[in-house]
């Protein structure tokens, strides 16, 4: 991980949570020491945590930025492991732009991309594993990678690589017990039960190899090229597989004559 100031500053941070442009809801999460001071400036008092209600968002000098919903996550019981607060308002492009900079005004920095779910992680929230999850979430393109992600996310991949190096630690004990003591009658390494150990660690490394390979599969998707001869049905062929009539299909030759691309999910 990298220790430049930057990276490493845990003052509060603040950042648009919802999509770029207009919208029936805009949301805004601060995390960080700060966020009780920021928010009750901000808002008034704080509701309990986790409960969601109604204020007005404020400048300094009172008058309303918008109205909408404020959410309060106390720490560690949160996405960071820090306080964390959400405000809900309305997803106008003018109105998010005015409550972060307030945010700012507040105290609060800018996020870098990324940065919420690195303190999660820093925090023994989430690993690397579920920080990528969450990546690959939300850049997913088919109903399958989503869910490839979620299991991800939950944990399903770090508990097989958690209970392949507690397999693996078991075995080095028999083998830092030979080298330890030599002298021994018992050949620890000569125990059938290592061999069968092993080779059930290693076919367990090749199930999870395959597994992470089909993840990738489903992430990044196939590069397929339909190649051949002039009228061989290749645009019959790019059209029954991407539902729709993404090629002219004629009995002329020649027809088709530059590079077509199509996302097929």
């Amino acid at each position: 991980m990298n220790q430049n100031p930057e990276v490493s500053d845990f003052s509060t941070i603040v950042a648009e949570a919802t999509p770029a442009g207009r919208g029936g809801i805009g949301i805004i999460r601060l995390s960080g020491p700060d966020v009780v001071v920021i928010g009750t400036a901000l808002v008034g008092e704080l509701p309990d945590k986790r409960v969601a209600v109604t204020r007005l968002f404020k400048t300094a000098d009172g008058s309303v930025i918008d109205q909408g919903l404020v959410l309060y996550f106390q720490g560690p019981a949160s996405f960071t492991g820090e306080d964390v607060l959400e405000l809900h308002g309305h997803g106008g492009p003018v109105v998010m732009s005015i409550l972060l900079r307030r945010c700012i005004e507040l105290g609060a920095r800018q996020a870098r991309p990324g940065e919420f779910s690195e303190r999660a992680f820093l925090n023994n929230k989430i690993d690397l594993v579920q920080a990528e999850a969450v990546a690959d979430l939300i850049d997913s393109a088919s109903e399958a990678a989503a869910r490839n992600a979620v299991k991800s996310l939950q944990g399903a991949f770090s508990r097989k690589i958690n209970g392949l190096v507690e397999k693996l630690t078991q075995l080095r004990i028999f083998v830092e017990a030979s080298i330890d003591f030599p002298e021994e009658e018992e050949d620890f390494l000569a125990d059938k039960n290592v061999i069968i150990h092993l080779q059930g660690l290693i076919a367990e490394v090749a199930s999870i190899l395959s597994f992470a390979q089909q993840g990738v599969i489903l992430q990044e998707g196939l590069d397929l090229v339909l190649v051949g001869a002039a009228n061989s049905g290749k645009s019959s062929m790019m059209n029954f597989l991407s539902g729709q009539e993404t090629s002219i299909v004629t009995e002329i030759a020649g027809t088709t004559r530059d590079v077509i691309r199509e996302n097929i999910v």
